[in-house]
């Protein structure tokens, strides 16, 4: 099954593109992003769903809103359900398009292997909480490579649940899944480092604008805990901290654009590492006209077919 992948950092306008690019070529979007499975967590998550509107036509979508904020859910759960929703779009006749900015569901959907719902290790969770970061890290570097080249690391407890993972990998080696093989062509965006600076700040004084303080509020009132939203990331993190009067309104807006930004540069060292493992990604200069874009794309897939 031929399969079409757009990645980018966050704000690179892989949405608009994704929707677009289906529009013209009669296709399905499926969401690459861990948080849009969500629901309740709209605007943090940047789910735009007013673009899957393109000129009057409804694009269809997949994987986004399929489990309730404070859910577990895991990349294991999310190739089970990438599975289910592209057989769907199969028996539309329409192509996928698997967009988003999660590089470790990308490389899951590309990778072959099956994920497998890993336990919790109450007693090495334990002993690896009394050590610092560079303690983690230099255990996690000492695993072996096929079972951590798809770890999040971003964060402490991430680290944490990556070695985790990784040992009981080593005990429980990887059973090599029956997963649907795609003929994938992976279009990347690339945004200047200036360009995305100005489209982040930008966009964080919006979601602001639009009640972002009063999602996260609204999830707490509902009962998740913080620890469960602060686990999340980014906006969810920071705000929760925020509301818990941590730090102020102006150092809060401070801290989560410079986590935003990190993030970026995090996103595009995952998709370069992607490349290194062979994963070939045609890059498009994120700041051309939409309709150069899509005309790139169309040029490429046409060569494909050749």
């Amino acid at each position: 099954m031929n399969l079409i992948v757009i990645l980018g950092p966050t704000a690179s306008g892989k949405t608009k593109l994704a929707t677009h690019l289906a529009y013209e070529i009669n296709g399905e979007v499926l969401s690459a992003d861990s948080r849009q499975i969500y629901t309740g967590m709209d605007i943090g998550t940047g789910k735009d769903l007013n673009e899957y509107n393109v000129n009057g036509k409804l694009i269809p979508y997949h994987l986004i809103n399929i489990r309730n904020a404070g859910d577990d859910y895991n990349i294991a759960d999310y190739q089970r359900d990438f599975d289910e929703a592209i057989h769907q779009v199969g028996k539309h006749n329409a192509t996928p398009i698997l967009c988003g900015g999660t590089g470790m569901y990308i490389d899951a959907v590309l990778s072959g292997f099956q994920f497998t719902r890993i336990p919790i290790d109450e007693q090495l969770r334990k002993e690896l909480l009394l050590k610092d970061k560079e303690e983690l890290i230099s255990i996690f570097n000492e695993l072996p490579s096929d079972y951590t080249h798809l770890a999040d690391t971003s964060t402490h407890k991430r680290l944490i649940r990556a070695i985790e993972i990784a040992s009981y990998l080593q005990k429980h080696p990887f059973e090599f899944a029956d997963l649907p093989q795609f003929k994938a062509t992976i279009i990347g965006l690339k945004i200047d480092r200036e360009l995305r600076r100005e489209r982040i700040t930008k966009r964080l004084q919006e979601r602001l604008q639009q009640g972002l303080i009063e999602e996260v509020q609204a999830l707490l009132d509902k009962g998740i805990s913080a620890e469960k939203i602060i686990f999340y990331g980014l906006e969810y993190k920071l705000i929760t901290q925020y509301l818990l009067h941590e730090f102020s309104y102006d150092e809060m807006v401070a801290k989560l654009e410079v986590a935003i930004h990190q993030f970026a540069k995090r996103q595009m060292t995952y998709f370069r590492k992607m490349e290194r493992d062979g994963h070939e990604i045609h890059w498009i200069d994120a700041s051309t006209p939409l309709n150069e874009q899509l005309d790139a794309i169309k040029s490429l897939l046409r060569s494909k077919e050749v």
